[in-house]
Protein backbone atom coordinates (compact mmCIF):
# COMPACT_ATOMS: atom_id res chain seq x y z
CA UNK A 1 0.00 0.00 0.00
CA UNK A 2 2.86 1.95 0.84
CA UNK A 3 4.29 2.19 -2.31
CA UNK A 4 0.82 3.38 -4.77
CA UNK A 5 0.74 6.60 -5.37
CA UNK A 6 -1.94 9.13 -3.83
CA UNK A 7 -3.11 9.48 -7.75
CA UNK A 8 -3.65 5.82 -7.88
CA UNK A 9 -5.65 5.82 -4.54
CA UNK A 10 -7.90 8.58 -5.69
CA UNK A 11 -8.61 6.55 -9.41
CA UNK A 12 -9.39 3.52 -7.07
CA UNK A 13 -12.15 5.53 -4.91
CA UNK A 14 -13.73 7.45 -7.09
CA UNK A 15 -15.01 4.37 -8.97
CA UNK A 16 -17.33 3.73 -5.82
CA UNK A 17 -20.04 4.58 -4.87
CA UNK A 18 -20.79 6.93 -1.85
CA UNK A 19 -21.46 3.84 0.63
CA UNK A 20 -18.55 2.31 -0.29
CA UNK A 21 -15.98 5.22 -0.63
CA UNK A 22 -17.55 6.09 3.26
CA UNK A 23 -16.62 2.35 4.25
CA UNK A 24 -13.02 2.40 2.49
CA UNK A 25 -12.41 5.97 4.19
CA UNK A 26 -11.88 3.38 7.90
CA UNK A 27 -9.64 1.51 6.31
CA UNK A 28 -6.55 3.60 6.71
CA UNK A 29 -5.38 6.73 6.67
CA UNK A 30 -4.11 7.35 2.91
CA UNK A 31 -7.46 6.63 1.72
CA UNK A 32 -9.64 8.69 4.66
CA UNK A 33 -7.43 11.68 3.84
CA UNK A 34 -8.36 10.76 -0.10
CA UNK A 35 -11.82 9.95 0.61
CA UNK A 36 -12.52 13.79 2.00
CA UNK A 37 -11.86 14.52 -1.57
CA UNK A 38 -15.07 16.81 -2.35
CA UNK A 39 -15.03 15.93 -6.32
CA UNK A 40 -15.17 12.02 -4.98
CA UNK A 41 -18.33 12.96 -3.38
CA UNK A 42 -19.58 14.98 -5.80
CA UNK A 43 -19.29 12.37 -8.24
CA UNK A 44 -21.12 9.88 -6.11
CA UNK A 45 -23.70 12.36 -5.64
CA UNK A 46 -24.49 13.46 -9.54
CA UNK A 47 -24.48 9.35 -9.87
CA UNK A 48 -27.22 8.93 -7.37
CA UNK A 49 -29.02 12.18 -8.05
CA UNK A 50 -28.90 13.42 -12.07
CA UNK A 51 -30.50 16.61 -10.63
CA UNK A 52 -27.71 17.46 -9.17
CA UNK A 53 -25.67 17.73 -12.00
CA UNK A 54 -26.89 21.43 -12.86
CA UNK A 55 -24.00 23.66 -12.46
CA UNK A 56 -26.63 26.43 -10.11
CA UNK A 57 -27.51 23.02 -8.16
CA UNK A 58 -23.89 22.47 -8.30
CA UNK A 59 -23.45 25.84 -6.75
CA UNK A 60 -26.12 25.03 -4.22
CA UNK A 61 -24.53 22.34 -2.64
CA UNK A 62 -21.46 24.10 -2.44
CA UNK A 63 -23.21 27.29 -0.73
CA UNK A 64 -24.94 24.57 2.09
CA UNK A 65 -21.72 22.77 2.93
CA UNK A 66 -20.65 20.53 0.17
CA UNK A 67 -21.47 17.44 -1.83
CA UNK A 68 -20.38 15.12 1.48
CA UNK A 69 -22.58 16.59 3.64
CA UNK A 70 -25.51 16.94 1.16
CA UNK A 71 -24.92 12.56 0.33
CA UNK A 72 -25.07 12.23 4.56
CA UNK A 73 -27.77 14.44 4.75
CA UNK A 74 -29.98 13.08 1.75
CA UNK A 75 -29.04 9.52 1.45
CA UNK A 76 -30.63 8.81 5.06
CA UNK A 77 -34.18 9.20 5.49
CA UNK A 78 -36.89 10.93 7.97
CA UNK A 79 -37.44 7.92 10.93
CA UNK A 80 -39.98 9.60 13.40
CA UNK A 81 -41.07 7.36 16.30
CA UNK A 82 -43.07 9.82 17.89
CA UNK A 83 -46.53 9.21 17.02
CA UNK A 84 -49.12 10.05 19.98
CA UNK A 85 -51.19 6.66 20.81
CA UNK A 86 -54.95 7.19 19.93
CA UNK A 87 -57.00 6.21 23.16
CA UNK A 88 -59.81 4.50 22.63
CA UNK A 89 -62.30 6.41 24.96
CA UNK A 90 -65.02 9.61 24.69
CA UNK A 91 -61.98 12.02 26.39
CA UNK A 92 -59.73 11.39 23.61
CA UNK A 93 -58.55 14.18 22.50
CA UNK A 94 -57.33 12.59 18.72
CA UNK A 95 -61.27 12.36 17.89
CA UNK A 96 -61.72 15.64 17.28
CA UNK A 97 -61.66 17.81 14.49
CA UNK A 98 -59.08 20.56 15.28
CA UNK A 99 -59.47 24.38 14.23
CA UNK A 100 -56.76 26.07 12.95
CA UNK A 101 -57.20 27.89 15.88
CA UNK A 102 -55.68 25.29 17.76
CA UNK A 103 -52.71 25.18 15.98
CA UNK A 104 -49.47 26.59 17.69
CA UNK A 105 -47.85 28.94 14.87
CA UNK A 106 -49.67 31.98 16.31
CA UNK A 107 -46.19 33.02 18.65
CA UNK A 108 -43.67 31.99 16.00
CA UNK A 109 -41.91 34.06 13.60
CA UNK A 110 -42.99 31.68 10.94
CA UNK A 111 -41.95 33.99 7.80
CA UNK A 112 -38.36 34.11 9.36
CA UNK A 113 -36.70 31.00 8.66
CA UNK A 114 -39.60 29.80 6.22
CA UNK A 115 -39.73 32.34 2.76
CA UNK A 116 -41.01 30.06 -0.19
CA UNK A 117 -38.11 31.61 -2.20
CA UNK A 118 -35.78 29.76 0.32
CA UNK A 119 -36.81 26.40 -0.81
CA UNK A 120 -35.23 24.33 -3.39
CA UNK A 121 -36.78 21.01 -4.38
CA UNK A 122 -34.34 18.38 -6.50
CA UNK A 123 -36.51 15.34 -7.85
CA UNK A 124 -35.77 11.91 -9.34
CA UNK A 125 -37.70 9.37 -10.70
CA UNK A 126 -36.05 6.10 -11.63
CA UNK A 127 -37.01 2.68 -12.79
CA UNK A 128 -34.77 -0.20 -12.41
CA UNK A 129 -32.12 2.33 -11.75
CA UNK A 130 -33.14 3.92 -15.64
CA UNK A 131 -33.72 7.62 -15.11
CA UNK A 132 -37.31 8.91 -15.77
CA UNK A 133 -37.37 12.25 -14.92
CA UNK A 134 -35.28 14.88 -12.87
CA UNK A 135 -36.88 18.26 -12.18
CA UNK A 136 -35.19 21.21 -10.19
CA UNK A 137 -37.52 23.66 -8.60
CA UNK A 138 -36.41 27.07 -7.32
CA UNK A 139 -38.74 28.09 -4.47
CA UNK A 140 -42.18 26.96 -3.85
CA UNK A 141 -44.81 27.83 -7.04
CA UNK A 142 -47.54 30.17 -6.95
CA UNK A 143 -46.53 31.35 -3.62
CA UNK A 144 -45.92 34.91 -4.43
CA UNK A 145 -47.08 37.30 -1.87
CA UNK A 146 -46.33 37.61 1.60
CA UNK A 147 -50.61 37.63 2.56
CA UNK A 148 -51.79 36.01 -0.48
CA UNK A 149 -53.64 32.61 -0.43
CA UNK A 150 -50.49 30.55 -0.37
CA UNK A 151 -50.61 30.76 3.70
CA UNK A 152 -54.32 29.94 4.09
CA UNK A 153 -54.92 27.83 1.04
CA UNK A 154 -53.97 23.78 1.32
CA UNK A 155 -50.45 23.40 0.07
CA UNK A 156 -49.69 21.46 -3.05
CA UNK A 157 -46.88 20.98 -4.90
CA UNK A 158 -47.56 19.71 -8.41
CA UNK A 159 -44.59 19.43 -10.59
CA UNK A 160 -46.73 18.87 -13.91
CA UNK A 161 -48.51 21.94 -13.30
CA UNK A 162 -45.04 23.55 -13.05
CA UNK A 163 -43.29 25.36 -15.96
CA UNK A 164 -40.31 23.77 -17.57
CA UNK A 165 -37.41 24.95 -16.04
CA UNK A 166 -34.21 23.44 -15.40
CA UNK A 167 -35.94 20.44 -16.37
CA UNK A 168 -33.98 17.45 -18.07
CA UNK A 169 -37.25 16.91 -19.96
CA UNK A 170 -38.58 20.10 -20.91
CA UNK A 171 -41.47 18.52 -22.96
CA UNK A 172 -43.14 17.12 -19.96
CA UNK A 173 -43.64 13.92 -21.40
CA UNK A 174 -42.23 10.64 -19.65
CA UNK A 175 -42.93 7.27 -20.61
CA UNK A 176 -42.75 3.86 -19.44
CA UNK A 177 -42.83 0.60 -21.91
CA UNK A 178 -42.61 -2.63 -22.38
CA UNK A 179 -38.91 -1.76 -24.03
CA UNK A 180 -38.17 -0.58 -20.55
CA UNK A 181 -39.11 -4.15 -19.25
CA UNK A 182 -42.23 -3.69 -18.36
CA UNK A 183 -44.63 -7.09 -18.75
CA UNK A 184 -46.97 -7.06 -21.69
CA UNK A 185 -50.60 -7.02 -20.26
CA UNK A 186 -53.38 -9.27 -22.59
CA UNK A 187 -55.87 -7.70 -21.49
CA UNK A 188 -57.03 -5.11 -18.52
CA UNK A 189 -59.50 -7.92 -17.16
CA UNK A 190 -56.26 -10.06 -17.01
CA UNK A 191 -54.29 -7.18 -14.97
CA UNK A 192 -57.17 -6.63 -12.53
CA UNK A 193 -56.96 -10.52 -11.60
CA UNK A 194 -53.30 -11.29 -11.88
CA UNK A 195 -52.25 -7.35 -11.14
CA UNK A 196 -48.35 -8.67 -12.69
CA UNK A 197 -48.01 -4.97 -14.05
CA UNK A 198 -48.78 -2.93 -10.74
CA UNK A 199 -46.55 -5.30 -9.54
CA UNK A 200 -43.29 -4.49 -11.25
CA UNK A 201 -44.51 -0.52 -10.80
CA UNK A 202 -44.55 -1.27 -7.11
CA UNK A 203 -40.78 -3.25 -7.45
CA UNK A 204 -39.19 -1.21 -10.03
CA UNK A 205 -40.59 2.83 -9.45
CA UNK A 206 -37.83 4.64 -6.90
CA UNK A 207 -38.35 8.62 -6.16
CA UNK A 208 -36.17 11.00 -4.41
CA UNK A 209 -37.70 14.11 -3.27
CA UNK A 210 -35.00 16.49 -1.38
CA UNK A 211 -35.61 19.97 -0.13
CA UNK A 212 -33.21 22.15 0.44
CA UNK A 213 -33.15 25.42 2.13
CA UNK A 214 -30.80 28.09 1.43
CA UNK A 215 -30.88 29.83 4.24
CA UNK A 216 -30.68 27.08 7.36
CA UNK A 217 -28.31 25.60 4.07
CA UNK A 218 -29.71 22.27 5.38
CA UNK A 219 -31.15 19.61 3.48
CA UNK A 220 -33.35 16.66 3.77
CA UNK A 221 -35.02 13.87 1.29
CA UNK A 222 -38.87 13.75 2.28
CA UNK A 223 -39.64 10.43 0.47
CA UNK A 224 -39.65 6.80 1.04
CA UNK A 225 -37.58 5.82 -2.14
CA UNK A 226 -40.06 2.79 -2.50
CA UNK A 227 -43.59 2.75 -2.62
CA UNK A 228 -45.73 2.95 0.42
CA UNK A 229 -48.68 1.96 -1.22
CA UNK A 230 -50.73 2.90 -3.72
CA UNK A 231 -54.19 2.62 -6.03
CA UNK A 232 -54.27 0.36 -8.95
CA UNK A 233 -57.13 1.23 -11.69
CA UNK A 234 -58.23 4.81 -9.74
CA UNK A 235 -60.10 6.60 -11.11
CA UNK A 236 -60.23 5.03 -14.17
CA UNK A 237 -59.29 1.52 -15.12
CA UNK A 238 -56.04 2.94 -17.00
CA UNK A 239 -54.44 4.57 -13.99
CA UNK A 240 -52.33 3.24 -11.15
CA UNK A 241 -51.35 5.39 -8.30
CA UNK A 242 -48.13 5.03 -6.47
CA UNK A 243 -47.95 6.69 -2.69
CA UNK A 244 -44.37 7.89 -1.45
CA UNK A 245 -43.41 9.78 1.54
CA UNK A 246 -42.27 10.55 5.05
CA UNK A 247 -43.66 10.83 8.80
CA UNK A 248 -42.78 14.48 9.83
CA UNK A 249 -42.47 15.86 13.34
CA UNK A 250 -44.89 18.27 14.22
CA UNK A 251 -44.62 19.23 17.68
CA UNK A 252 -44.09 22.92 17.57
CA UNK A 253 -46.73 23.52 15.01
CA UNK A 254 -49.69 20.78 15.45
CA UNK A 255 -52.35 19.47 18.42
CA UNK A 256 -51.40 15.60 16.99
CA UNK A 257 -47.95 16.21 16.78
CA UNK A 258 -47.45 14.44 13.59
CA UNK A 259 -47.86 14.77 10.35
CA UNK A 260 -47.33 12.51 7.04
CA UNK A 261 -45.40 14.36 4.02
CA UNK A 262 -47.92 12.72 1.20
CA UNK A 263 -45.86 12.55 -2.27
CA UNK A 264 -48.12 10.90 -5.10
CA UNK A 265 -47.02 9.80 -8.61
CA UNK A 266 -50.07 9.05 -11.65
CA UNK A 267 -49.13 6.64 -14.35
CA UNK A 268 -51.75 6.24 -17.00
CA UNK A 269 -51.87 3.28 -19.86
CA UNK A 270 -51.83 5.44 -23.15
CA UNK A 271 -51.73 2.03 -25.05
CA UNK A 272 -52.14 -1.76 -23.99
CA UNK A 273 -49.78 -2.67 -27.19
CA UNK A 274 -49.69 -5.58 -29.75
CA UNK A 275 -47.13 -8.47 -28.71
CA UNK A 276 -47.90 -9.84 -32.63
CA UNK A 277 -47.65 -5.86 -34.10
CA UNK A 278 -44.49 -5.11 -32.34
CA UNK A 279 -46.51 -1.94 -30.72
CA UNK A 280 -45.40 -1.61 -27.23
CA UNK A 281 -47.36 -1.07 -23.78
CA UNK A 282 -47.13 2.45 -22.97
CA UNK A 283 -47.57 4.02 -19.12
CA UNK A 284 -47.36 7.74 -19.17
CA UNK A 285 -46.30 9.77 -15.85
CA UNK A 286 -49.30 12.42 -15.38
CA UNK A 287 -48.58 13.38 -12.04
CA UNK A 288 -45.82 13.81 -9.61
CA UNK A 289 -47.40 16.10 -6.36
CA UNK A 290 -46.91 16.55 -3.05
CA UNK A 291 -48.89 17.45 0.09
CA UNK A 292 -48.93 17.60 3.72
CA UNK A 293 -51.91 16.11 5.83
CA UNK A 294 -52.40 15.98 9.85
CA UNK A 295 -53.25 12.52 11.31
CA UNK A 296 -57.59 13.72 10.75
CA UNK A 297 -56.38 13.60 7.30
CA UNK A 298 -56.82 17.57 6.43
CA UNK A 299 -54.56 18.81 4.34
CA UNK A 300 -52.59 21.78 5.69
CA UNK A 301 -51.90 25.34 4.55
CA UNK A 302 -48.98 26.73 3.06
CA UNK A 303 -48.15 28.23 6.35
CA UNK A 304 -47.97 25.19 8.31
CA UNK A 305 -46.58 23.14 5.19
CA UNK A 306 -43.54 25.74 5.49
CA UNK A 307 -43.07 25.67 9.15
CA UNK A 308 -43.15 21.58 8.90
CA UNK A 309 -40.75 21.53 5.84
CA UNK A 310 -38.42 24.06 8.20
CA UNK A 311 -38.43 21.23 11.00
CA UNK A 312 -38.19 18.36 8.96
CA UNK A 313 -34.57 19.51 8.04
CA UNK A 314 -33.41 18.93 11.52
CA UNK A 315 -35.43 15.89 12.22
CA UNK A 316 -33.81 12.46 13.02
CA UNK A 317 -32.92 10.47 10.06
CA UNK A 318 -31.45 6.45 9.32
CA UNK A 319 -30.02 4.55 6.67
CA UNK A 320 -32.03 1.64 8.17
CA UNK A 321 -35.17 1.26 5.54
CA UNK A 322 -36.46 -1.56 7.55
CA UNK A 323 -36.88 0.94 10.18
CA UNK A 324 -37.64 3.77 8.39
CA UNK A 325 -41.04 1.86 6.89
CA UNK A 326 -41.93 0.58 10.64
CA UNK A 327 -42.16 4.22 11.12
CA UNK A 328 -44.49 4.64 8.91
CA UNK A 329 -46.91 1.65 8.82
CA UNK A 330 -46.85 3.23 12.85
CA UNK A 331 -48.18 6.56 11.43
CA UNK A 332 -50.55 4.89 9.25
CA UNK A 333 -52.14 2.30 12.22
CA UNK A 334 -52.64 4.96 14.41
CA UNK A 335 -54.70 7.34 11.78
CA UNK A 336 -56.78 4.36 11.27
CA UNK A 337 -57.05 3.95 14.53
CA UNK A 338 -58.31 7.62 14.74
CA UNK A 339 -60.32 7.38 11.81
CA UNK A 340 -62.28 3.67 13.85
CA UNK A 341 -62.34 5.89 16.90
CA UNK A 342 -63.91 9.01 15.01
CA UNK A 343 -66.70 6.59 13.85
CA UNK A 344 -67.25 5.28 16.85
CA UNK A 345 -67.94 8.37 18.37
CA UNK A 346 -70.03 9.61 15.46
CA UNK A 347 -71.97 6.68 15.95
CA UNK A 348 -72.26 6.99 19.89
CA UNK A 349 -73.56 10.51 19.10
CA UNK A 350 -76.01 9.42 16.78
CA UNK A 351 -77.23 6.68 19.04
CA UNK A 352 -77.66 9.58 21.26
CA UNK A 353 -79.74 11.35 19.47
CA UNK A 354 -82.02 8.96 18.19
CA UNK A 355 -82.79 7.64 21.83
CA UNK A 356 -83.23 11.47 22.85
CA UNK A 357 -85.49 11.91 19.87
CA UNK A 358 -88.01 8.91 20.96
CA UNK A 359 -87.72 9.87 24.60
CA UNK A 360 -89.13 13.16 24.04
CA UNK A 361 -91.29 11.84 21.29
CA UNK A 362 -92.62 9.38 24.12
CA UNK A 363 -92.76 12.13 26.57
CA UNK A 364 -94.73 14.43 24.45
CA UNK A 365 -97.00 11.17 23.62
CA UNK A 366 -97.82 10.74 27.07
CA UNK A 367 -98.36 14.18 27.89
CA UNK A 368 -101.47 14.30 24.88
CA UNK A 369 -102.59 11.04 26.28
CA UNK A 370 -102.91 12.18 29.59
CA UNK A 371 -104.59 16.06 28.66
CA UNK A 372 -106.95 13.69 26.51
CA UNK A 373 -107.61 11.22 29.28
CA UNK A 374 -108.76 14.08 31.54
CA UNK A 375 -111.05 15.60 29.12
Amino acid sequence: MASLSADLFYDILKRLDAAALARAGCACADFRAISNEEDLWENACTSLWPSTRLDDVRSLIVSVGGFRKFYADCFTLILNKDVPVVQTNETNPFAEEWAESDYYYDDMDELENSQPSDFVSLIDVWYKDRVLYSKVIWGIPNSDGANGWFYNCPFRIDLFHHSAENNENNNGEVFLSTISDLPLVPSMEQERKDGKLWRELNDGIKLSWIIVNRKMKRAVNLTSWHPLGGQRHWPTDSDFVLRFGSVLPAKEVLPCQVAECILLMKFRMTSMGNEEAGEPLMLALTELSMQIEDMGGVHLNGRCSLLLLKEALSCHRSRNYDEVLESCNLYLKAQSELKEEKIRSECRFDTLCIVSGITIFAAICTMCYRKFENV
